[in-house]
């Protein structure tokens, strides 16, 4: 089920599993991500040291790289480019050309679908749960028939956990708690094994398999929180070179992310090293007052 809850002009959407929150997004219709966009674009400089080039795209600036459609472009050029990530942590949006000839100036052609579309077209039998009229009438051409009102779409247990992904902390089985350290560059995520570790003298093995049993809630933290970029984790109690045996738990669960974040290894100090593409921004920006 999709359940989706409107606050002024900020829409709230929770894929649900049963009980089990599986994925979160917020979609702020005063301030669009504009991820999926379409636009007229005109280059302003080649950036050959950035294997792209900036394009001015109605007001704000872009950036698309030679490999997304820039190569052989030069400056003055007009094309036709699509949102492929939102701007965030201070850089403008990426781009990519589109095959279809540009308008007569720059500016928007059309909106992408959003995220709420995006996830009812991953999810095409999920029954959607809505509480605002006015929202149901704009969707209605693209979801006729898949959209029930209610008035209370989200309850007070899924209101509890959704708080809770504004804190930098979460709570994991066992006892065990993941502590969130977000910067431009990367997000720092060590885990503290806390009471599941209170027995002196736990042997590697055990912490293998608590360490396993943490990496289904870590990486579900990771989806709902947006976490992308270069991600680091810190696994608790291990020997940095035993860790490399929590690769195959921790490539499976990655797996199993819409947007396909790569495990790159292990680094010397033991940090398992994740690449998640950025898209859309993450949670604890889209939250910023």
């Amino acid at each position: 089920m999709i359940a989706v809850s409107v606050r002024a002009a900020t829409v709230r959407i929770a894929l649900l599993n049963g009980d089990i929150l599986s994925e979160y997004a917020i979609w702020n219709l005063g301030s669009r991500d504009a991820v999926g966009d379409v636009y007229t674009a005109r280059i302003i400089a080649r950036a050959p040291a950035m294997a792209g080039s900036f394009l001015d795209i109605g007001g704000e600036t872009g950036f698309l790289p030679d490999s997304a459609g820039a190569a052989g472009l030069t400056e003055g050029a007009y094309l036709t480019v699509r949102i492929t990530r939102a701007a965030q942590s201070g850089k403008g949006p990426r781009l990519a050309a589109v095959p279809e000839p540009p308008e007569q100036k720059t500016g928007l052609i059309r909106r992408g679908p959003g995220p709420l579309l995006e996830l009812a077209g991953r999810f095409p039998a999920a029954p959607i749960v809505i509480d605002d009229h006015a929202l149901m009438a704009t969707l209605r051409p693209a979801l006729e028939g898949r959209m029930t009102y209610k008035a209370a779409s989200f309850d007070a247990i899924l209101e509890d956990e959704i708080a809770g992904l504004a804190e930098p902390s979460a709570a994991l089985p066992h006892g065990a708690v993941m502590h969130i350290a977000t910067t431009p560059a990367l997000t720092a995520i060590d885990i503290d094994a806390g009471a599941a570790t209170a027995e002196a003298g736990i042997k590697p093995q055990s912490q293998l398999a608590l360490n396993t049993a943490l990496i289904p809630e870590i990486t579900r933290q990771i989806l709902l929180r947006n976490l992308s970029g270069a991600i680091l984790v810190d696994f608790a109690g291990m020997k940095s070179a035993a860790r490399v045996k929590l690769q195959p738990a921790l490539t499976a669960a990655l797996a199993r992310d819409p947007l396909k974040p790569r495990l790159l290894g292990f680094s010397h100090l033991g940090f398992a090293e994740i690449a998640r593409p950025r898209i859309r921004p993450p949670l604890h920006e889209m939250l910023k007052p």
